[in-house]
């Protein structure tokens, strides 16, 4: 990788000493970067973060400061698909307005929801996220269902590990879905739900005969959990999916259900240091993950490949999730086709 040199001055003497000599702050403060610039910086702090402290300040590089970005306008999500999409000019434009007292430019829009009949049929219906993961409902707000609620299921995940990993999470997943079914399906004043969906996630060590991964005790615990992970050179995520939805005919056991589990394979860069590990430990970011990471944050810094969904890697695999809903309510609607089931009056004798 190629490096800053008199074959390649920077724009000033200044912004070149301060380069080379470690003032990064004031580097990115005073110059606007050029890929080739962003690569050597790379490649510098690379080099020197085990042996050189960095100080960054909370001051936004020159070439940001110019933009104007207004960060705290947000444009709602559609609740219904209107009859007709717009043209790809208008919701271009649309998604790009600006404002005409300050002339910034707003957030893009979200992109309308999906026109599928699945989706249109709940979007009439109550739909409940059986998690309190804020990123499972920001994927699931993806399909725009307006009358999603987040009910978590409070009860522990008591299932013993040694299960093996694809039981105990499609386990897990499937009794949050049965006792968050029981809690609401008789719920007197907002009816009961048109679907419950329910998920778990783990992590697989590629270390310890693969072990299940909690989430970390300890900053001690999450430092060894994460060299763990780097020095396995692979590791697997497991999400276990379970749709559920009440049947009309209240055939026995009284709802439809579907399940998927979902595999992705993810491997940390083996060139990762300590140092880093540390330092990405003491931002929190991974506290409350299993595993000890967040792929959708910081931590994908530790991360050099991933087959399979990402957004699996992150709680809830969108694809397989949508597949599974249009599943699961084909199922009960299939089940409405059928005739009644004959009542024995003899079994209801003596």
């Amino acid at each position: 990788m190629q490096r800053i040199d008199s074959s390649h001055p920077p724009t000033s003497i200044k912004t070149y000493r301060n380069f080379k000599t470690g003032n990064l702050s004031s580097f990115l403060l005073n110059t606007t970067p050029t890929r080739e610039y962003l690569t050597s910086a790379a490649d510098f702090i690379r080099e020197s973060t085990s042996t050189t402290s960095i100080t960054c300040y909370n001051t936004a590089p020159r070439y940001l400061q110019n933009l104007n970005i207004n960060m705290s306008e947000k444009g709602p999500l559609p609740g219904s698909v209107p009859p007709d999409p717009p043209t790809y000019e208008d919701a271009t434009a649309a998604r790009t307005t600006t404002t005409s007292t300050t002339n910034r430019p707003t957030q893009p829009r979200p992109p309308f929801p999906l026109s599928l009949p699945i989706l249109q049929q709940l979007r009439t219906k109550r739909v409940i996220l059986a998690s309190q993961s804020p990123r499972r409902k920001q994927i699931m707000s993806y399909l725009g269902l307006p009358n999603l609620e987040i009910i978590p299921c409070t009860e522990p995940e008591d299932f013993p590990k040694t299960m093996g990993p694809i039981d105990y999470v499609l386990a897990t997943a499937t009794k949050k879905a049965q006792i968050i079914y029981r809690q609401e399906v008789d719920n007197a004043e907002k009816g009961e739900p048109g679907l419950i969906l329910a998920a778990d996630t783990i992590v697989v060590d590629g270390v310890h005969g693969g072990a299940i991964l909690e989430k970390p005790r300890s900053e001690a615990h999450h430092v060894a959990m994460l060299k763990d992970l780097r020095d396995a050179g692979r590791h697997l995520v497991y999400t276990a999916i379970v749709a559920m939805v009440p049947l009309a005919s209240a055939r026995m056991p009284g709802y439809a259900i579907e399940s998927h589990v979902e595999e992705t394979s993810v491997q940390f860069d083996s060139d990762v240091t300590d140092d880093l590990i540390v330092a990405y430990v003491k931002t929190r970011e991974g506290a409350d993950k299993a595993g000890g990471y967040g792929m959708q944050g910081l931590g994908s810094i530790l991360v050099s490949k991933i087959e399979g969904s990402y957004d699996n890697v992150i709680g809830l695999p969108l694809k397989a999730t949508l597949q599974l809903i249009q599943k699961t309510v084909l199922k009960a609607d299939d089940d409405d086709l059928l005739p009644e089931e004959e009542v024995d009056e003899d079994e209801f004798e003596g």
